[in-house]
């Protein structure tokens, strides 16, 4: 193996370093807390967590200095619903985990958890950590029937089992997934129906295997099921299943949520959407417009972003920056990729205060403009190497010839 290759491969491979203290200065810190933004301070950490903040911390030679040069810094953030750590590359078979077609049984598996498959050496991961964040939902994309699988919250942090917040199980009810069940969407909530039935032991009508239903009742009893619906007239379907069926729903999709916002608001059910869904994609989301975010806010409906990509998570910030300029405000469409996920998926609070995490990013600018960039990333209380398979691969490739163009040069 060449010497460039083996470096690449050991970068990728080594989990984060340990934690050491660190001392953030002359920081714009959008704590995401009731603090709101505070200007010209300082962030002590220590043992990998917040352990100060105020202005002018003193410290001793010892510890690392950070300025931050008056620019912001916001929590690490969140990646929206992935597949990282569980597809490589999508056409080949081998590296893709996060799903499964016509399995054996010919049952409905809410017991597949992908998490059991999730690798954090992936090439993915270092490459959405530079650019930002610190961690993601992961989920289970496809399976022969309604319910999908199990995912959940996982950190960026290089760990075997760095997972955290509630069980989740994913459920489709769209007209696009519907050829898995005869045809029709009538068939999904047909077969939820009977599944929850037979969870509950009201009847035997073997759709599920004993793990199944004990999953689907773990999650019903403590976990978010999460549903994939664009159309106004499935988000409807969802809360009332969800109602009748007492479990905790999130709409993953919801392109049309903004013609059902009053009552998503007074069912307290969240939405993940992409900002920038503007034209229909399809049938289900021919009511898709650029202000659904800011109007889903102002409801008073939590709302998540998600670019609906795993190899480029990073659009996430695009996808924020997007609902901010149509309308939601910034510090909401911040939190919708930062602290919010964290709080509805009932993970480790995201927000910059002292005894938190210290999953911290710093920037050359606005987090929610395209030109601003993740110029350091801490994760644990851990500077990131802030190289991954892309930055590699730019300065081996791209001459450091400033006759060129821009995009032709190394920064």
């Amino acid at each position: 193996m060449k010497a460039g290759l083996l470096t690449l491969a050991l970068i990728i491979a080594a989990p984060l370093a340990w934690a050491q203290d660190l001392l953030i200065t002359n920081a714009m810190l959008h704590s995401l807390t009731d603090e709101g933004v505070i200007e010209n301070t300082d962030i002590l950490i220590k043992e990998g967590r917040i352990a100060r903040i105020a202005p002018r911390i003193p410290t001793n030679k010892m510890i690392r200095i950070i300025d931050a040069q008056g620019l912001p810094v916001t929590p690490a953030l969140f990646a929206g619903v992935t597949v990282s750590g569980l597809s490589e590359v999508e056409m080949v078979r081998e590296s893709v985990d996060s799903s499964y077609r016509s399995l054996y049984t010919d049952l409905m598996h809410p017991e597949f958890d992908v998490r059991v498959a999730y690798n954090p050496h992936s090439s993915v991961i270092p490459i959405t950590r530079v650019e930002g964040f610190g961690y993601t939902l992961l989920a289970a994309t496809r399976g022969d029937r309604s319910l999908t699988g199990q995912g959940g919250l996982v950190r960026f942090d290089g760990g075997y089992t760095s997972f955290e917040g509630k069980p989740v199980v994913y459920v489709q009810t769209s007209g696009g997934s519907a050829s898995a069940v005869g045809g029709s969407r009538a068939a999904h909530w047909m077969l939820l129906d009977q599944a929850f039935s037979e969870a509950a032991g009201e009847q035997d009508l073997e759709l599920l295997s004993p793990s199944g239903a004990k999953a689907l009742t773990e999650t019903r009893r403590k976990g978010i099921f999460v549903f994939s619906a664009h159309r106004a007239a499935d988000i409807m379907q969802v809360l009332r299943f969800a109602e009748a069926q007492k479990i905790n729903p999130v709409i993953h999709g919801a392109s049309e949520a903004w013609m059902v916002a009053d009552a998503l608001a007074a069912a307290q059910v969240p939405v993940i959407l992409n900002a920038l869904d503007n034209l229909p994609a399809d049938f289900d989301s021919l009511g898709s417009r650029l202000d659904n975010a800011a109007r889903l806010h102002a409801a008073g409906v939590t709302v998540m972003f998600s670019s609906g990509e795993t190899h480029n998570a990073r659009k996430v910030r695009q996808v924020a920056g997007n609902a901010a300029a149509n309308g939601m405000p910034h510090g909401a469409a911040l939190a919708a990729i930062s602290t919010t996920p964290a709080a509805v998926f009932g993970g480790e609070g995201r927000g910059i205060t002292p005894g938190a995490r210290a999953d911290l990013v710093l920037w050359s600018g606005d987090p929610l403009e395209v030109t601003s960039l993740a110029t350091q990333v801490i994760i644990g209380g851990v500077p990131d190497s802030m190289v991954s398979r892309q930055t590699m691969l730019r300065d081996r490739y791209l001459p450091p010839d400033d006759e060129l163009p821009r995009a032709y040069i190394l920064p």
